[in-house]
Order: structure tokens, then C-alpha cells, then sequence
């Protein structure tokens, strides 16, 4: 089976939720899924339910927090951008070297859009990716490059969100 590239993007809730519901689709038919996230490293109760599932649906992310980017200052910027491009790099050597069958960049699309990572390293890695893997992008703003390249493109569009009404995040719910 050829591998195919998605990508879920937009300014809608539910881009990762959308992804991991593909990784546990996949899961139970029995393939590998590794999920990389970048840009996160707060809890969040989908990361709990996924360590059950190991060593099937693996997921890498920061084991730093960090700040939102526009709050960030020079050095953490750089540092910021390091541990992506670790994150990137982890992402590219696992498809190669061990057995996966589907990759979720999670939040790839915001590091790019962050100038965190570069777009010729992920644009390389898409082009020559093992022939059986399936991949996916999550994001807010995929751009018209990446969309090009991709077999699927889902737009999650937001009409309406607690957050304009001064809700707050909640467990279980947002994160």
C-alpha cells in the first residue's frame, strides 16, 4: 500500500484530535503509528490514553516547556528552534529505521510557520519519504507548498469558540 500525505490545518478546534483519531484507527488495524509533537509540551489527556497503546502508537514531544513563541526572547527562540529540529530530525530517522507505518507531525505546520524549522528540511523528508508510509501535518496555516504536496487537505474551519466568550481551557474538553 502507497502511503498518502494529509494534512490538517485551519484555525478550528480539533486538527490533533482528528490526527489521533486516524493514529487509532490505524493502531487497531494493526499498523505503527508515531506521533511527534511540536510546539507542545503541556499535559493534555490524550497523551495518557496513548502511552496504553505503546509500544503500537508511540508519541515523541518536548520534554521542555516553553513558552508561546511571541513571548519567547532571542535565546529561547534558538533554543526553541533546536529542540524542533531534534524533534524533526527523531521524526525522519524513525520512518527510516524502525517500523512505522504512520507519522503524525503534530503541530509541524506552526513550527514551519514560526520559522523553527525549515520548509526545504520537511518538503525533502515528504518527497523521499519511505514509499508505505502514510504521514500526516497538523497546523493552522498549511501553505500552498505543502498543500501541493499533499493527497488529503482538511480545513478546519472556527465559526464559533468559548475562548471569544472568555471561557477558559478546560481538562478533558481543550487540553
Amino acid at each position: 500500500m502507497k502511503g498518502l500525505i494529509h494534512i490538517y490545518s485551519g484555525h478550528g478546534k480539533g486538527k490533533t484530535t482528528a490526527a489521533v483519531g486516524l493514529g487509532i484507527r490505524a493502531c487497531g488495524s494493526g499498523l505503527k503509528v508515531l506521533m511527534v509533537q511540536f510546539l507542545k509540551s503541556m499535559d493534555s489527556g490524550e497523551i495518557h490514553v496513548l502511552k496504553r497503546l505503546y509500544p503500537d502508537f508511540r508519541v515523541r514531544r518536548s520534554s521542555e516547556t516553553m513558552k508561546f513563541t511571541w513571548d519567547m526572547d532571542e535565546n529561547e527562540l534558538r533554543r526553541a528552534a533546536d529542540v524542533q529540529n531534534e524533534l524533526l530530525d527523531y521524526a525522519i530517522d524513525q520512518s527510516f529505521n524502525s517500523k512505522v507505518d504512520l507519522l503524525i507531525l503534530d503541530e509541524v505546520l506552526g513550527a514551519l510557520e514560526c520559522n523553527l524549522i525549515k520548509s526545504d528540511k520537511l518538503r525533502d523528508f515528504l518527497s523521499n519519504k519511505p514509499e508505505h508510509l502514510e504521514v500526516v501535518l497538523t497546523g493552522r496555516n498549511a501553505t500552498e507548498e505543502f498543500i501541493d504536496m499533499a493527497d488529503y487537505v482538511s480545513e478546519i474551519r472556527e465559526v464559533k469558540h468559548p475562548y471569544t466568550l472568555g471561557i477558559k481551557q478546560r481538562k478533558g474538553i481543550e487540553y
